[in-house]
């Protein structure tokens, strides 16, 4: 089982990663509305903060540049990363319901 530690860096370094995520898809992609931004932030907070350990030690790994970096540095990348992709693959999904939804006649 994992150990979900009660220490608060632990989770500041997680939420700090994916709320730069989040805050970083604002340039490339805007949301259309308040209610898509919400959600789109929201989603990416979440997922940062979930995904972004194992994430950023698979980035990390991958980039040979483990050694180079600390913990934190490793849970921030790996945070922002899955915030930026969350972001993103919801406002792509929105936009094609959004395109494809739409009744024909």
């Amino acid at each position: 089982m994992a150990d979900l530690t009660q220490d608060p860096g632990f989770w500041m370094e997680r939420a700090a990663g994916a709320s730069a995520g989040a805050a970083l898809s604002l340039v490339y992609m805007l949301p259309r509305g308040m209610r898509e931004a919400a959600a789109r932030f929201a989603t990416g907070l979440i997922a940062g903060v979930i995904f972004g350990g194992p994430a950023g030690v698979w980035l990390a790994q991958r980039l040979g540049v483990t050694a180079a970096l600390s913990p934190s540095e490793v849970m921030l990348t790996g945070a922002a990363s899955v915030s930026v992709t969350a972001w993103w693959g919801l406002g792509l999904i929105e936009r094609l319901a959004r395109r494809w939804g739409r009744e024909k006649g």
